[in-house]
């Protein structure tokens, strides 16, 4: 029996606790049926080595951008950084990890500021964002309604969903794709249940987020991209759904957004 073709949408192998076992794991996603791996980055510094991993893994996909607990890194220089990295690479497929979060740091201000630089890049450049949303929902969705009004709203997703319905919704409304993590398969997560539940079929993606956020039963272990298996598994069983239809649905949408070849 064939493997259902998966794509794990968000991920950060680049990280250091992966540089002893990485062939090992890009054999585990591969039996899987990952077919797209897109990695995310979270500051300039990253991207040449996120491009060393795409010439060395050429299922992999990645982001440019700058992560809201990483602004420290933006200065005048960033952003054509990241314009000229998107511009010379078509491996590039989105701007981000970008967004806000106000469960780890306050300065509003200062975050919104780097990322409407990073949603003119997106504009210009025609790519979806990848936006990280902690404990931010309302301004977030405030800015993107502002943008939408004047027609300068991207394209993109909703990473590592764990807000609950109502703000779906609103995130929904404005085109947005909700992309689901190991976060799906802890008991105690209502909301994101609640919320892969009530998803449209044509708008959710699938990701890990590894090394973080690792599904039960790897729980508080190191997560990777092999594990989104489970995540699209536990989301079938939410939905009362065939596994195939989940991993069929989450692949073409991931396509769809990314434009992956």
């Amino acid at each position: 029996m064939s493997v259902p073709d998966l794509i794990d949408s968000h991920c950060h192998i680049v990280f250091p606790n992966f540089e002893n076992d990485l062939d090992d794991v890009a054999q585990r996603w591969r039996e899987v049926g990952i077919k797209r791996v897109v990695h995310a980055c979270v500051k300039p510094s990253e991207i040449p080595a996120i491009r060393s991993l795409a010439d060395r893994f050429p299922e992999m996909r990645y982001s440019v951008g700058v992560h809201p607990l990483d602004i420290h890194h933006w200065d005048n220089t960033t952003f054509n950084l990241l314009r000229s990295a998107a511009k010379t690479d078509n491996r590039v497929v989105a701007i981000g990890e970008l967004g806000l979060d106000l469960f780890r740091d306050s300065n509003l201000e200062e975050q919104v500021y780097v990322l409407k630089k990073q949603f003119e890049l997106a504009i210009e450049l025609d790519l979806p964002v990848i936006i990280h949303c902690r404990d931010a929902a309302e301004p977030m969705l405030e800015l993107l309604q502002k943008l939408n009004n004047i027609g300068q709203c991207p394209k993109g997703v909703m990473h590592c969903w764990g807000g609950n319905s109502e703000e779906m919704k609103g995130f929904l409304d404005l085109g947005f794709y909700i992309s689901f993590s190991g976060i799906v398969t802890f008991p105690k997560a209502l909301d994101t249940h609640n919320c892969a539940r009530k998803v449209p079929e044509n708008r959710f993606l699938i990701e890990t987020d590894c090394p973080f956020l690792a599904p039960v039963p790897w729980r508080g272990k190191r997560n990777e991209p092999s594990y989104v298996q489970v995540v699209a598994q536990k989301i079938a069983e939410i939905r009362e759904e065939p596994y195939e239809l989940v991993a069929s649905s989450s692949t073409d949408n991931a396509i769809r957004l990314f434009n992956l070849t």
